[in-house]
Order: C-alpha cells, then structure tokens, then sequence
C-alpha cells in the first residue's frame, strides 16, 4: 500500500476529537444577548477580573484581592495602579480561611516550618527548611497575614502556579512575588475570595 493512503489512526481520532470539540469552542465565541457591543467577543481562555471598590471602602495602603475560582491575584497600589498574578491555591476549601484580612509582615527568604496541622497529615516533613534553601516551599519572599499560618508567597515549584496545590497559602512565581512584595506596605488590605 502507498505510504500517503495510509490512514494514520492517531490523525483518524485527532480529527474526530477536533470535530467534537469545534460546535462548543464557536458557541464559547457567540456574543451573548446581553453586552451591548457586539463586536465584543468571548476568550475561551479569559477570566473575570474584580473591581475593588466592590470589596473595600478605599484604597488605603494598597489591596491584595485573591480570587480561589480563577487562580488570580489582583493587586492595587495605594495610587490605584492595578496588576494581575496567575497563583496556587490551596488544594481544598476546607484548608483556606476565606474574607479579610491584611499584610502584618514582610521576609524576605523566610524560613518555613508546617504548622501542627500539616506535621500531623506528613510526618515525614522536616520541622524547618531555612530561607534560600531551593526546597523551601515559602519561596523568596513571604507576606504574613493577620491569620495564623496564612501566607502569599513565592513558589520554587512553578508547576504548583495555576492549581490547586497548597496547603492554606497562595502562592505565586518567584519574581512576581518579589514585585508585589517591593510595592506591598504592612497594613495592605487582602480579601481571598
């Protein structure tokens, strides 16, 4: 048999997935009857970003706004420059607190020690892992909450970003941590949601 009629079963299903998936990515793209300006498309890939004033009063010092849904971390200035971070949340509902709260403190290459909970689910774990070892799951820079154990950290795991994956904190890359760290005051307002 010729080489270029020979059906390639891999080609064969890819095809077929394509044609399932292709009536749902077009409806995904249809303007909805509700938004006014129909040359507005929907992104399959978008997100829904906040507003602060429809969590907070003011802007204060600044705001951290964690979205566990979305996996995003919404930062505002106290100047009310805004920017958006992809995070790790926790891996359940049941091992976050959820409202607000604010930054109470700020290291840089914190040490990490898991709390009596985590020590109890994993044994095995060491009782500390000192600031700057690759292995700390804190990252390069960690701002403290007013809730025990609560952080919003960098990661050295970058596979964690984008999941469900933590034990309580949220966690983001390294060198966005270390941005938001540098425009973050103690006394910035945090609501996770």
């Amino acid at each position: 048999m010729d080489r270029k009629c020979k059906i390639n079963r891999r080609v064969l299903l890819g095809s077929f997935a394509s044609a399932l998936v292709a009536p749902s990515v077009l409806r995904a793209q249809e303007v909805p009857s509700n938004i006014a300006d129909p040359t507005v498309r929907r992104n399959i890939s978008s997100f829904y970003l906040h507003e602060w004033k429809d969590h907070f009063d003011r802007l204060g010092r600044g705001i951290l706004l964690s979205d566990m849904n979305t996996k995003v971390l919404q930062h505002w200035t106290a100047d009310g420059e805004m920017r958006v971070y992809p995070t790790s949340v926790p891996l359940t509902d049941e091992l976050t607190k959820r409202g607000y709260t604010e930054v109470v403190e700020k290291r840089k290459n914190p040490s990490w020690a898991p709390t009596p909970a985590m020590r109890e689910r994993n044994p095995e774990w060491p009782l500390i892992v000192k600031g700057g070892d690759p292995t700390n799951p804190l990252g390069t820079r960690a701002l403290y909450l007013s809730w025990q154990y609560y952080r919003i950290h960098g990661t050295h795991d970058t596979r964690k970003i984008g999941r469900r994956s933590s034990n309580g904190c949220i966690g983001l890359y390294n060198h966005q941590i270390e941005e938001v760290y540098g425009r973050t005051p103690v006394g910035t307002q945090v609501k996770l949601i």
